[in-house]
């Protein structure tokens, strides 16, 4: 009999790391999307050369999200809106060139085309369970591309007064300037919504209130 009681607790134990559910984490969700999120450095009139944070006669940075293989870019229209010429840098920080072929300022989107081959991100249809968890993909301060992780706070927002036509999901995963155009995914890496706003009363930094254009209206807007 007391080989039994030796045996039973190495088996329990066994067959409890067996079946123990593997969860996401932010780490996957930055190693599958993150080579799919690109840095976009708009000139605008007036500047000399693109970069937020950069030295004075400079343009802001922005974020940008890889949605097709042939090339297709998509970011905040307001970031590209006054641009005179557009360069992308991905995330090994090699610069290439892109057109504006697509810009919607009623709903801040815009698509940038480039004449490379890249992998793009994978779009989530379906709307993803307030207070489950997000990480945003972006250039936040032009600093290169980073991850910043929260939760969904809310989904279905109209009327909060940024875009003509909006359809926001509210996250508190930290945005500042440079995450406009960023990806906001899942702990799978699969797209949710686009960085559009940040809600902020005193100065253009996170505060916790953040807005992202929804899966649902990006897939309207790159389907017309």
């Amino acid at each position: 009999m007391k080989n039994f009681f030796y045996i039973f607790p190495v088996v329990k134990i066994i067959v409890l790391l067996i079946s123990k559910p593997i969860f996401a984490d932010p780490v996957n969700a930055w190693e599958i999307a993150s080579p799919t999120v690109v840095s976009i450095l708009p000139t605008w009139p007036g500047y000399d050369k693109p970069g937020f944070g950069a030295p004075p006669g400079t343009a802001p940075e922005g974020s940008g999200i890889i949605v097709s293989s042939d090339g297709l870019i998509l970011t905040a229209s307001h970031v590209i809106s006054k641009a005179t010429d557009v360069k992308v840098r991905d995330i090994k920080g090699e610069l290439f060139s892109a057109k504006i072929i697509k810009n919607s300022i009623s709903t801040d989107l815009a698509l940038l085309k480039t004449e490379l081959e890249l992998r793009p991100i994978t779009i989530k249809t379906e709307k993803p369970k307030i207070g489950s968890s997000a990480c945003l993909i972006s250039n936040s301060f032009g600093l290169n591309i980073g991850i910043t992780c929260g939760v969904i706070s809310a989904t279905g927002l109209s009327n909060i007064g940024f875009n003509e036509i909006e359809d926001f999901l509210q996250t508190d995963a930290a945005a500042n300037p440079g995450s406009s155009g960023g990806a906001l995914v899942n702990l799978n890496g699969e797209l949710l919504g686009m960085m559009s706003g940040i809600f902020t009363k005193n100065t253009d930094t996170n505060a916790g209130v953040n807005f992202a254009i929804s899966s649902g209206l990006i897939n309207k807007f790159l389907a017309n």
